[in-house]
């Protein structure tokens, strides 16, 4: 791709569409927009710009197109694929203060927003309401956007599902600088091909969204968690399609494993309720009644004993359940400060080929000599599985990486399954996508970029060539 290189004029171009103190240029640019939270993949952008509107947006959009300017857009850079990484200079489009919470209707059970409100403030703010917005993904501190920019998942995606069903309208500006709005407040809708739907999940490479209305659902009024412990993940991770089987509608089905639970305790400086054993299963379930809780969780709670359950923790009391669920957010800080770099195989498997994939991913620790840890949301088949480097050099790390990573994909590919459940494709998986898809599926995608972003300026290099 052979694009324009930044000048003094688009400086002076770009100043005077958002003003001189929102544009950095040089060492102005502080290193964390090099990289997301894939610091393997780093390169900066010429010039970062801050964005207030979608006034400037579409402008600064319709300037790049015009000059054949590539453009990253950028939320808090959480991603984990080198998705918001500025692959070929340009500008990097910086919009995170664009942060306001616009409407709450609760007629319509809607929340509108700007993309760079945080999925920590969404949540606090409805709950003000008596509501709720279901996606829960790990990083809390992602913006709004970069969830709906990847489709994120998260660990009550097993019950409520992921960010496209509750993603009502968007506001979207296209790569030529036109807005446009596709969905909105309605709950039905058959009007033609579903451009919202493709817009969800397409990492900035179609259009930059500016504005988000997003479906809320009435605050349930008690959650009460279940933590499992089993002799063997195996034995555990074999229970899971039997409690989907149950009808017993858990919230969330996570796995975790022993040392992973200890890195977290020794990360977050607290103590984690049990970690007497190897594996266990943390469930849990959400009602508006102690009652229709119970009816639920003691079915789960018997089928886990029959299944070799060693025990079942009941966390009813808030301060028990923040233990639990804090240690489980802090599972991928706690493996990053365990070894020296990491990567990640985001693959989503059929629930019932869950226990067969992870068993395969800790094998091939000992056949390449590397570790490798794992937990994920066991209840959707999307798991989290880390290469850990160590004290690797860089050379034996990018081929052990490689060797392995071409392993899992191949797995994944065998058992039904698909490159990412949640993080997304950026630039890190491209190759294994191409791998899994047909060449008219292929040809599908790139035709969709083509028909959005005809002249490829919008975060080029990402998902799909």
């Amino acid at each position: 791709m052979n694009f324009k290189k930044i000048d003094e004029k688009d400086i002076q171009a770009l100043k005077a569409i958002v003003g001189e103190d929102k544009i950095y240029v040089g060492e102005d640019i502080n290193e964390d927009f090099s990289h997301d939270e894939l610091a393997s993949v780093k390169r900066m952008p010429e010039v970062l710009v801050e964005a207030k509107t979608t006034e400037e947006v579409s402008q600064i959009m319709k300037y790049a197109y015009d000059n054949n300017i590539p453009v990253t857009p950028r939320g808090q850079g959480t991603g984990l694929v080198g998705g918001s990484v500025a692959l070929h200079g340009g500008i990097m489009l910086n919009m995170s203060k664009m942060n306001k919470i616009l409407e709450i209707d609760e007629e319509n059970l809607t929340l509108t927003v700007e993309p760079g409100v945080l999925l920590m403030e969404i949540n606090k703010y409805v709950e003000t309401f008596d509501l709720f917005y279901p996606p829960d993904p790990g990083e809390k501190s992602a913006t709004i956007a970069g969830n709906i920019n990847t489709n994120a998942g998260g660990m009550r995606a097993v019950k409520y599902g992921v960010t496209r069903e509750y993603v009502r309208g968007l506001e979207v500006v296209l790569p030529n600088g036109e807005v446009i709005e596709v969905g909105g407040k309605i709950v039905k809708n058959s009007s033609g091909y579903s451009l919202k739907d493709i817009i969800v999940g397409s990492e900035g490479t179609l259009g930059i969204v500016t504005k988000a209305i997003l479906r809320l659902l009435p605050l349930p009024k008690k959650t009460i968690s279940l933590l499992v412990p089993f002799n063997s993940l195996e034995e555990a991770i074999e229970t899971v399609p039997k409690v989907i089987k149950s009808k017993s509608a858990p919230t969330a089905v996570e796995y975790m494993v022993r040392d992973t639970i200890l890195s977290a305790e020794e990360f977050l400086g607290k103590p984690f309720p049990d970690k007497s054993s190897d594996a266990y299963l943390l469930l849990s379930f959400d009602g508006n009644s102690k009652e229709e809780i119970e009816k639920n969780y003691e079915k789960v709670a018997e089928l886990c004993i029959e299944s070799g359950a060693l025990d079942v923790y009941i966390s009813e009391t808030q301060e028990r359940h923040e233990a639990i669920w804090s240690a489980r957010g802090a599972f991928l800080e706690a493996i990053k400060a365990s070894t020296t770099e990491m990567d990640e195989c985001d693959v989503v498997v059929p629930r019932n080929k869950i226990a067969e994939f992870v068993k395969y991913s800790n094998d091939l620790q000992k056949e390449f000599n590397v570790r490798i840890k794992s937990f994920g949301h066991a209840g959707d088949g999307n798991l989290h599985i880390y290469v850990l480097r160590d004290d690797l050099s860089q050379e034996a790390w990018d081929k052990k990486l490689s060797e392995v990573f071409d392993c899992m994909y191949k797995r994944a590919r065998e058992l039904n399954g698909q490159v990412s459940g949640e993080h997304g494709i950026g630039i890190a998986k491209m190759e294994y996508l191409r791998q899994s898809f047909s060449e008219p599926q292929l040809a599908i995608m790139r035709g969709i970029k083509a028909a959005f972003d005809p002249t490829g300026v919008l975060n080029p290099g990402k998902v799909i060539l």
